[in-house]
């Protein structure tokens, strides 16, 4: 049995939450659309939806940082997901661990695993 997910129409995007699967970090925030979930489905491998690029992006395919997915979780009202993974390098593209490494009042408190300037150029 599969979850009819609470996508309006063929644009709409779902958010999702990827959280480290062995330490229960949250590592970020993205958008899904259904080709994006689909395309997490088939490989195994993180996909979501850039807003900004308006295009489908697979996780670590330009940086190498890639999340392996072990489970897709789906909220009580279907439009809201939750990618449990093993993240392989940093998730943030700053650099850090996590997308969450700073406080409101701007101390950092995670810890930056790659130099984006050697990454992306």
């Amino acid at each position: 049995m599969s979850v009819d997910l609470a996508f309006e129409g063929p644009d709409d995007l779902l958010p999702t939450v990827a959280q480290d699967a062995e330490t229960g970090e949250v590592l970020m925030l993205a958008y899904v659309s259904p080709g994006a979930v689909e395309r997490t489905r088939e490989t195994g491998r993180a996909h979501y939806y850039s807003r900004s690029r308006d295009e489908l992006w697979e996780k670590g395919a330009t940086s190498g940082n890639v999340q392996r997915v072990e489970e897709v979780r789906v909220d009580c009202d279907a439009d809201a997901l939750l990618y449990l993974v093993r993240q392989e390098g940093g998730a943030c593209h700053t650099g850090h661990e996590s997308c969450f490494y700073r406080t409101i009042d701007g101390e950092e408190v995670g810890e930056r695993v790659f130099d984006p300037d050697e990454v992306y150029g």
